[in-house]
């Protein structure tokens, strides 16, 4: 395989300078082995040919055996193109070119006989067929049975570069490449029964059969997900063995007192394991780095405060970064409450703290009289420092770069632990891979007593009906959202906008205060806006999305999301999460317009039926993949995937985990002759420089 990274694709027969430089930058094409490994993303069946008297109705892409009658170039100037005539002798197809009509002439000619491939549509009462394929019946291009359908770019196109072109090149890649080194010990191969590495690349391209495919899949999509696994472990375990961490063997004092006399209530099983699990990581000697995953109201701040006080109660101090300072400040309002009785000193830090108190912060932290410090980015900067930082709590820890969070890790000679939270549910199979390198804890109940959000599907014609509930909330004193996905009017898109909405609603409720949020107002602006929702001033908040994260108001119990169909799911579940924070029933109502397709309506409805955040965000990541999963990850996905989808290949993704671990406990530093293969793979994946880092 390291022969074929090595080969330019310009020798390629066929290919040359000129196309070689066009592959790479369309495609990422440049050796033989890109080309080997760009594979089909669907199959078309050429395995029958139709007959022309048979054609009927709305027509898949078929393929038809005969010959042209006749060939004209019909048309002028722009207008200029090729009509050929086909018959098969049942009767009579138009076949017709727009480019290429010269090179098109001389290839094809009246009388030969040659197979047709594409799809044919009733235009005048006649079938006709738009730039199909064109083989003789002994093309090796003529494939028989499944076809593969590559990804491939309209300036590709363009340039007369089609599926049946890249498929031509594929062959002769193959025909030229007759030994194929395997990237896979034979230890794997055997165990796992997997299918050769040459067998699958020419399975995959040209498939024997649908079993083949199958298989094929397999050994390539395991393959790919297996280097992922095994480049996270590795630098996992790296990582663990270079960085030391605290040891925190006591329960005392601080956790004790607050436990048995500060507890707002009783722990729920699910953050009570979480908590054991974490305290298990405390007493490694190794520093922590845990995910914890719970839905809005779960309890998780509850569960990083009580841990916060272990690390209190073993003579370091803890820290508790927010995105917002918004956030931030309810975190300090509702730590600070619970912890002062007992004689703990918690302080807030952000951009609006004045110099004064910024410099009793900096003082405390250094002489340690500072317990825990609250805040936002402010809490990196490099003048902040402490005398002993043992605990790092990063809440919505997405909206940081790694870089960011990585500067808290410097603040102390030995690495503090590290607890990063999300309300963002992340799919098994996703967390497996862009948290690779983190252990997950998941809050999967909510504490008793909480009522469950009610959410509604509601349509324009319904609209009435929605502001009279609402009416209705606000007389009882409530408070409510209505999240628009546009700032300003948009002629393009039919969609509701913020400014054009708050006028209305304005109008509306005019007994109301009426506040408005969005992502580019200038931040103090925001906060002001924010505040008064936050302290009841206003009632109604207008808001885009900016919201999902960062305003706790437990008397707001209404939530309206205008373009409803405009969202991810994950992103409807984080912006319900906003409501029924109180003791109250609380209600999400989704609008979308009347006329909305099926495959839309049912996603609107997978919200109308689950409240349970994870089954929302596997049905996401389903439908749209794990690039566009809102708010899981700074900039996408740090690797590229051929041909594995997180989204269907959960079980692969576990079976490339287990063999990444199970060859590094066995064989740390790759070092023994069955794991050349590995080494080398590796070391020619180093030069892709994918920061492993990232994954965390």
């Amino acid at each position: 395989m390291n022969r074929l990274r090595n080969l330019d694709i310009k020798y390629l027969k066929g290919i040359g300078p000129k196309r070689a430089e066009l592959l790479g930058k369309q495609l990422g094409i440049k050796s033989y082995r890109d080309l080997l490994y760009h594979f089909p993303t669907r199959y078309l069946d050429r395995s029958s040919i139709y007959r022309v008297k048979d054609l009927s109705g709305e027509m898949p892409m078929i393929q038809l055996k005969g010959r042209f009658i006749a060939m004209t170039v019909q048309g002028e100037g722009a207008k200029t193109r090729l009509v050929g005539v086909f018959t098969d002798g049942t009767g009579t197809m138009e076949v017709v070119w727009f480019r290429r009509i010269k090179q098109i002439r001389e290839s094809y000619h009246t009388g030969n006989e040659y197979i047709i491939f594409g799809k044919p549509e009733l235009f005048n009462n006649r079938w006709s067929m738009v730039h199909p394929e064109v083989d003789t019946p002994a093309s090796t291009t003529a494939a028989q049975g499944l076809r593969g359908v590559y990804p491939l770019t309209e300036t590709l196109r363009n340039q007369g570069i089609g599926a049946r072109q890249i498929f031509t090149w594929v062959q002769t890649a193959l025909a030229a490449s007759p030994v194929i080194t395997e990237t896979l010990p034979r230890s794997i191969i055997e165990r796992l029964k997997l299918m050769s590495l040459r067998e699958s690349l020419i399975n995959i391209h040209n498939p024997q059969s649908n079993e083949k495919l199958q298989a094929a899949r397999l050994r390539l999509k395991f393959e790919e997900l297996f280097y992922i696994q095994l480049n996270i472990q590795r630098y996992s375990r790296r990582r663990n063995a270079q960085l030391t961490g605290f040891r925190f063997p006591r329960i005392g004092q601080y956790f004790n007192t607050f436990y048995s006399q500060q507890m707002p209530f009783e722990l729920t099983g699910a953050q009570k394991r979480v908590i054991k699990e974490i305290r298990a990581d405390m007493g490694t000697g190794k520093q922590m780095n845990r995910l914890l995953q719970g839905d809005v109201g779960s309890g998780k701040t509850l569960v990083a405060l009580l841990c916060m006080l272990i690390a209190l109660d073993n003579g370091t101090q803890a820290c508790l970064m927010a995105p917002t300072e918004i956030l931030a400040t309810q975190h300090y309002e509702t730590i600070s409450s619970m912890v002062a009785p007992i004689g703990i000193n918690v302080k807030l830090l952000t951009g609006s703290t004045r110099k004064k108190e910024r410099d009793i912060i900096h003082s405390q932290l250094t002489d340690g009289s500072l317990h825990i410090l609250i805040g936002t980015h402010a809490v990196i900067e490099d003048n902040v420092q402490f005398k002993n930082l043992g605990f790092v709590v990063i809440d919505e820890q997405h909206r940081f770069g790694v870089a960011q969070r990585a500067r808290l890790w410097q603040k102390n000679m030995v690495v503090p632990h590290v607890l990063v939270m999300t309300a963002t549910p992340i799919p098994r199979t996703l967390a497996m891979t862009i948290y690779g390198d983190l252990s997950v804890s998941v809050i999967d109940e909510l504490p008793p007593g909480r009522k469950p959000v009610t959410t509604l599907l509601r349509y324009d014609n319904n609209r009435m009906a929605v502001y009279q509930a609402l009416g209705k909330q606000l007389k009882q004193g409530r408070q409510a959202y209505i999240v628009y996905p546009l700032i300003q009017e948009n002629e393009k898109l039919d969609l509701k906008c913020l400014e054009e909405g708050y006028e209305m609603i304005r109008e509306t409720f005019r007994d109301y205060k009426v506040c408005y949020v969005h992502g580019k107002m200038k931040p103090a602006e925001k906060e002001h806006q924010m505040m008064l929702f936050a302290t009841n001033q206003a009632q109604i908040l207008v808001a885009t999305t900016v919201i999902e994260v960062g305003v706790n108001v437990p008397n707001a119990s209404t939530m309206i999301i205008e373009n409803a169909e405009r969202f991810g799911l994950s992103q409807l579940h984080q912006l319900r999460g906003r409501v029924g924070r109180g003791a109250e029933q609380s209600y999400c109502i989704l609008m979308t317009h009347q006329k909305i397709q099926k495959e839309t309506r049912q996603r609107l409805e997978i919200m109308t039926s689950t409240t349970d955040g994870f089954v929302i965000a596997e049905a996401d990541l389903k439908m749209r993949g794990p690039g566009d999963m809102e708010g899981t990850m700074q900039s996408g996905i740090a690797f590229d995937l051929h041909i594995a989808n997180l989204a269907t290949d959960g079980q692969i993704v576990q079976l490339a985990r287990d063999a990444a671990d199970d060859t590094l406990d066995k064989d740390p530093e790759l070092a023994l002759p069955e794991n050349s293969i590995l080494r080398s793979e590796l070391l020619q994946q180093a030069s892709k420089a994918v920061d492993w880092s990232r994954i965390s």
